[in-house]
C-alpha cells in the first residue's frame, strides 16, 4: 500500500504558531522537499497565488503522499512573527524521518516469515504531543518494532514530542498514514492480531489476554477513544484492571502499561 496525499482545499484563515517544527518559505520548503521529504507531515499553501516553485511545492508533496491543505490566508503568530515571510508556504517538519508504510510492512511481514512476533504501537488521533512522545520513549524501551499514527488530528511530531520521547525517534520506527483502517487491514493480511485499548466494561482484562502474537495495539485519543471505524478492525478489545476512584489512564500511561506486559509476556 503506497501512501496517499490529502488534499484539505476548505478556503479559511489558517493561524500558526511559529515553533521549532515548522519552515516557511517558498525556496526554504521546496529545498526541504528536495532533501528530507520523508521528514515533512504536512504542507500549507495559500490558494490563488502563481508561481513555478509554488506549483512544484504542491506536486511534489502530492507525489510524495504529504498532507496538503489549501488556505484563503495565513498569518503566522508567536515570538518574531512579524518578522517571518512565509510567502504563502508553511511546512510542518518531524523530528526524524519517517518510514513509508510499504517499508514498515514489509518489514512486518519479514519478522512473521521468520516466526518471529512483531509488535506495533497504533496511535488513532492523539492530539497531545507530550502524550506522543512519551508512547514513542515506552515503545522504544519495551522492545516494540514500530509505531503507527493518523496523519489526520494528530499532534504533530515536533519539538514538544521529540522531547517527551527523549532520544527515542531516532531508535524505533515510526510512520503516519492517512487511512488508518486500511492500513490495519494490510497488516491484519500480514499476519497481525489487532487490540484495541479501551475501558469497556465488557472488554478482555489485559492480564488474561494472550500477547505473544504478532500484534499492532491501537490507542485511541485522550478524550474519544478509538474511532467506531478503527474499532471495528480490533480482534480483541483489551482493558487495564483498575482500583480506586477513576475509571481511565493517560493514554501515554495506558499504553506503557500494555506494552510492557506484551514485554512481560514474552520474556517469561
Amino acid at each position: 500500500m503506497s501512501k496517499t496525499s490529502s488534499d484539505n482545499s476548505r478556503g479559511h484563515e489558517r493561524k500558526i504558531r511559529i515553533s521549532d517544527d515548522l519552515l516557511w518559505g517558498i525556496h526554504p520548503v521546496y529545498e526541504a522537499l528536495e532533501q528530507e521529504a520523508e521528514r515533512i507531515s504536512e504542507i500549507v499553501v495559500v490558494k490563488d497565488r502563481k508561481g513555478g516553485k509554488r506549483e512544484e511545492i504542491i506536486a511534489q508533496a502530492r507525489a510524495a503522499g504529504i498532507k496538503l491543505n489549501f488556505v484563503s490566508s495565513l498569518r503566522l503568530i508567536g515570538d518574531n512573527a512579524s518578522q517571518a515571510r512565509h510567502q504563502g508556504v508553511v511546512a510542518r517538519m518531524s523530528q526524524t524521518s519517517l518510514l513509508p508504510f510499504d517499508d514498515l510492512l514489509e518489514k512486518f511481514q519479514s519478522l512473521v516469515r521468520q516466526g518471529k512476533n512483531p509488535r506495533i504501537i497504533v496511535l488513532d488521533t492523539l492530539q497531545d504531543p507530550h502524550n506522543i512522545g512519551a508512547i514513542i520513549r515506552s515503545a522504544h524501551a519495551s522492545g516494540v518494532d514500530g509505531v503507527l499514527l493518523t496523519r489526520e488530528r494528530s499532534a504533530p511530531l515536533g519539538g514538544t514530542a521529540a522531547k517527551s520521547a527523549a532520544g527515542a525517534m531516532s531508535h524505533i520506527d515510526i510512520c503516519q498514514v492517512t487511512n488508518l483502517v486500511q492500513s490495519l487491514q494490510a497488516l491484519k493480511k500480514a499476519g497481525a492480531w489487532v487490540f484495541g485499548a479501551v475501558k469497556d466494561a465488557e472488554a478482555q482484562s489485559l492480564f488474561e489476554s494472550d500477547l505473544v502474537l504478532p500484534a499492532c495495539v491501537v490507542v485511541g485519543s485522550e478524550g474519544a477513544g478509538i474511532r467506531p471505524l478503527v474499532r471495528k478492525q480490533c480482534d480483541v478489545l483489551l482493558s487495564i484492571p483498575m482500583e480506586g476512584q477513576l475509571d481511565s489512564l493517560n493514554s501515554s500511561v495506558a499504553a506503557g502499561v500494555i506494552m510492557f506486559e506484551m514485554l512481560r509476556q514474552r520474556q517469561g
